[in-house]
C-alpha cells in the first residue's frame, strides 16, 4: 500500500457512484494524480467542500490495487475567498487549470508548473489584480517554462527588428511585413505582450484596462492551443474578448 502526502491544486472533479467523487489534482512532488474521495457528497462527510476545482490543499492519499488513490485527509492551504467571490476571477482560474489538465503525462512531477499554478491562484485572490490578463500571462509563462516562449522582439523568421506587424503561433512569434503570416498585431498589443513576457508583469496585472488586452488574450489562447494541439473550452468561454485582426 503506497501512501502519499503532498500539496496540490484541484483541477477538476466528477461524480462517481452514489456518493463518491473523483478528484484530479496537480501535486507539487508527484504531478497529476486522480483520487477517489469516498462519501464526499454525503452531508455527513468530513471532507465537505474541501475538494472542489481551484482548491489549494494539503492531501493525504493512499494507493490501492486500482488506478485511483484514495483520499484519507485533506485541508485547505488557502481559502481563496476573494477568488471565489468573483465570476471573472473564477472563470480565469478555470481557464488556467484547464491548461494544466491538458498536459498529457500523468505522474510527471514538475514543481515549476506547480509554483506557476499556485501563484496564479494567489494572484486571483488579490483584490488589486485585474483577472482579465491572468490566463494569458500564465499561458505565456508556461510556454516559457517549456522552452517555447514566443519571439516578440524581432521577426521570428528573418530576425529583422521590424516594424513587426503580425503574430503567428504556428511559427513561434512576431513577424515583419515581408514575412507576415497569421494575425495582424497592433502596436498596443505588441507593447503589452512584451511587458507580460518581460519584467513588468506585476504592473500590467494591476492595470484596470490595458490597451491591447483583448488581442493579447486571444494570441495567448491560440499559442497554448497550438502547443497542445487541441482546443480549450474554458478559455473560450470567458468574457468576450477582441480577436486578433487579419490584414
Amino acid at each position: 500500500m503506497k501512501e502519499l502526502q503532498d500539496e496540490g491544486v484541484v483541477l477538476r472533479t466528477y461524480n462517481s457512484g452514489e456518493s463518491d467523487r473523483v478528484v484530479v489534482l496537480w501535486t507539487r512532488h508527484f504531478g497529476k494524480i486522480r483520487a477517489l474521495a469516498k462519501g464526499i457528497r454525503k452531508t455527513t462527510s468530513r471532507l465537505g467542500g474541501t475538494l472542489e476545482a481551484l482548491a489549494h490543499v494539503d492531501v493525504d492519499l493512499v494507493k490501492t490495487r486500482g488506478e485511483l488513490y484514495i483520499v484519507r485527509h485533506v485541508q485547505h492551504r488557502s481559502r481563496l475567498v476573494t477568488l471565489r467571490s468573483s465570476y471573472d476571477r473564477i472563470s480565469a482560474g478555470y481557464a488556467v487549470v484547464e491548461v494544466i489538465d491538458a498536459i498529457p503525462a500523468d505522474d510527471l512531477a514538475d514543481e515549476g508548473i506547480f509554483d506557476l499554478v499556485a501563484r496564479v491562484l494567489l494572484a486571483l485572490d488579490d483584490e488589486s489584480i485585474n483577472p482579465q490578463l491572468v490566463p494569458a500571462a500564465f499561458d505565456f509563462r508556461l510556454l516559457a517554462h517549456d522552452g517555447s516562449a514566443p519571439v516578440v522582439d524581432e521577426c521570428v523568421n528573418c530576425a529583422s527588428a521590424g516594424p513587426l506587424v503580425a503574430f503567428d503561433a504556428s511559427v513561434g512569434g512576431t513577424l515583419c511585413g515581408s514575412c507576415r503570416s497569421g494575425h495582424a498585431i497592433s502596436a498596443e498589443a505588441l507593447g503589452l505582450l512584451r511587458r507580460l513576457l518581460g519584467g513588468d508583469l506585476a504592473a500590467v496585472l494591476r492595470e484596470a484596462a490595458p490597451r491591447g488586452a483583448g488581442e493579447v488574450t486571444a494570441l495567448a489562447q491560440e499559442s497554448i492551443e497550438q502547443h497542445f494541439g487541441r482546443r480549450l473550452r474554458a478559455a473560450r468561454s470567458t468574457a468576450p474578448l477582441a480577436q486578433p485582426r487579419d490584414r
